[in-house]
């Protein structure tokens, strides 16, 4: 059974550091910077942790202290609730790591 697809305008109220991509798919997108390396990849570390538990891995990429994460659930074809629950706890985790909008 997958998640139900949320309305996106909705999801994205109570996530102000995300937006809506402008691909082709629905899906919501964040950069953060980190002061080097090493804060980054730390900070996706923790992230990869939560993913492999909950089986929904992000689509990101990491050049030296940037990141960019971009979050939708492939099997509803958009934004679900495990999206939105993946971008809190990035938005909780971000801060300690150094990671800025």
């Amino acid at each position: 059974m997958t998640d139900a697809r949320l309305d996106l305008a909705q999801a994205l109220q109570d996530l102000p550091d995300w937006v809506a991509d402008d691909g082709p798919r629905q899906a919501i997108r964040r950069r953060l910077v980190f002061a080097d390396f090493n804060a980054a990849f730390g900070f996706m570390t923790r992230v990869a942790l939560l993913a492999d538990k909950m089986d929904h891995h992000p689509e990101w990429s990491n050049v030296y202290n940037r990141v960019e994460v971009l979050l939708t659930t492939h099997d509803a074809d958009g934004v679900t609730r495990r999206d939105i629950e993946m971008a809190r706890f990035i938005d909780q985790i971000a801060p300690r790591a150094g990671g800025e909008a």
